[in-house]
């Protein structure tokens, strides 16, 4: 039962979560992911480990999938580079067996929620759960030095 609640409550969340939410939401699943993939490892768990490793590449699939090139520029192009490496670095962690490269990949993870957890404290919290966002929601004073570079 509780895992029926746990999922209709995560399932809320996503549905009435702006896009800054949810890419939070995804890099804290693909961190969860990860440190699943290193715990089934460690335990010898061949199965799980590798249905969490795919799960952890799914999400960076998913991320590479909103990246919006047009409005995000040199910052999209950076970020489907490293989603595409730390992609690698997965498939390459579940053929080997290495502890190392998912732990490399739990690292940019981890440094990449928390750059994004600034963008989602320095955004207006009435815009931050909004499904139709754009950026001129957050309009050109609440971050100008930001101006339209949130699309990546």
């Amino acid at each position: 039962m509780w895992r029926n609640a746990h999922d209709t409550y995560l399932e809320e969340r996503i549905l009435s979560a702006g896009p800054i939410e949810l890419v939070h939401l995804l890099y804290q699943g693909g961190i969860a992911a990860v440190n699943d993939a290193r715990r089934h490892l460690a335990e010898g768990r061949i199965l799980p480990r590798a249905r969490a490793i795919s799960k952890a590449c799914d999400i960076l699939v998913e991320l590479n999938t909103s990246l919006d090139f047009a409005r995000g520029g040199e910052i999209s192009v950076r970020l489907a580079q490293l989603y595409g490496y730390m992609h690698r670095r997965l498939v390459e962690a579940n053929r080997r067996q290495s502890d190392d490269a998912l732990a490399e990949v739990a690292g940019l993870l981890t440094t990449l929620q928390e750059g994004w957890s600034g963008v989602t404290e320095a955004a207006p919290a009435e815009s931050r759960s909004q499904t139709d966002w754009t950026p001129a929601a957050y309009g050109e004073s609440a971050l100008p030095e930001m101006s339209g570079a949130w699309s990546f």
